[in-house]
């Protein structure tokens, strides 16, 4: 799994059997291997802009995709396993742009996503069966490419006895519904707002020798600016029913500096500015909880991904459900015996033993906001 924060791979290690309602799943080892400093710079060339290089675009197809395929095998071997006791990769790819119709408002136009890393180079190098492009499928059976994990959090996650959101905090949050009670009809996957993505990008602008603001520790030194805030919470993303999709095409240093303008505050300091950013994320985040609450108060809300790291982003959080929903309670998805660093990735290896396993629809076909086809495209090693 390669996310929009460009920090490394995620490398999971799973052990699948059977399908549907009926998959277990045990992850045997997880590695992030950190990216170099050309990748980062060659994706962020072209990541999230409406324009740019269709040459770039081409070369960093199979360059990514031979890149990746290094990694993998350094992650295997890693391991302590041999490339042939590996039956399948899934590769997600590296997403450059993701354009729900919401967001480019063309009447002539479907929704689109573009992820790149050709899974033939993959498979080549690799010597593994490789399913890669998991996304264009769910847009072609009339969903929005994203979020996927609802897939996977329903397979895994779902209780009878238990209330829960699946929450995920990487470039950006999204979460997945799972009441106890309802069937899957009740059951969606949605983004919610920035996570990470904005905080990243203003760190990485201002300051040379960092990717993130460790520990927060420049947030805890600044001050969260009312009237910035506000104009943050303006987008029209905000407006959108659940289930919903959006990138750093929307939430990016743009939004950030636009919304600086109007409420006239271009002079904050970096420590307000990020302070201001991680309030922001998490008011986006604890927002949609709470709305989804007034159903289910007594909610148990499992978090993955990098901004479970953020203790700041954590705690403000925590602070905004006590106040509204508390009888909601927050955890780790370490309390499900799962990696909160390694579940985007364990999901995907999910979504790859559907389509080569699943002989049974795993859900009604007539859930548009879960199409029940199989995702990804297969590239064979020779």
């Amino acid at each position: 799994m390669s996310g929009t924060s460009l920090d490394g791979l995620d490398i999971a290690l799973c052990k699948i059997s059977g399908s549907g309602v009926n998959t277990q799943c045990a992850l045997l080892d997880f590695i992030t291997i950190d990216y170099c400093e050309e990748y980062r710079q060659q994706v962020k060339a072209i990541f999230a802009k409406p324009v740019g290089s269709i040459e770039q675009v081409c070369l960093l197809n199979a360059w990514i995709g031979r890149y990746h395929a290094k990694l993998v095998n350094e992650a295997i071997l890693g391991f302590g396993y041999q490339n042939g006791d590996i039956d399948v990769i899934a590769s997600h790819g590296q997403t450059i742009y993701h354009c729900p119709f919401e967001q480019h408002q063309y009447d002539d136009f479907p929704n689109a996503t573009l992820q790149i890393g050709d899974g033939d180079h993959i498979a080549v190098l690799t010597n593994i069966i490789t399913l890669s492009d998991f996304r264009q499928k769910h847009i072609a059976a009339g969903g929005q490419g994203a979020p996927l994990v609802m897939y996977g959090d329903y397979l895994l996650f779902h209780c009878a006895d238990e209330n829960r959101i699946m929450l995920n905090i990487g470039g950006i949050a999204n979460l997945t519904y799972l009441p106890s009670k309802g069937g899957v009809s009740k059951i969606f996957s949605s983004d919610i707002g920035p996570g990470n993505t904005m905080m990243d990008a203003y760190v990485q602008s201002h300051y040379s020798d960092l990717h993130y603001d460790n520990d927060a520790q420049i947030a805890r030194a600044g001050n969260v600016h009312l009237g910035l805030l506000k104009q943050l919470d303006c987008s029209s993303f905000f407006e959108q029913s659940l289930p919903k999709t959006t990138g750093p095409e929307v939430f990016n240093l743009a939004y950030l500096y636009t919304a600086q303008k109007k409420a006239e505050a271009t002079n904050l300091s970096n420590e307000d500015i990020m302070a201001t950013l991680c309030e922001f994320s998490a008011q986006c985040i604890s927002d949609s909880i709470i709305t989804l609450g007034k159903a289910h108060p007594d909610l148990m809300i499992y978090v993955s991904g990098g901004g479970i790291h953020n203790p700041l982003l954590m705690e403000r959080i925590q602070i905004k459900l006590n106040k509204q929903l508390p009888q909601a309670k927050l955890g780790s998805t370490e309390l499900l015996s799962l990696n909160p660093d390694a579940k985007e990735a364990v999901l995907f290896a999910l979504l790859a033993n559907e389509t080569l396993a699943a002989n049974t629809e795993t859900f009604p076909s007539n859930e548009t906001n879960m199409p029940n086809v199989s995702m990804g495209k297969l590239s064979f090693p020779s």
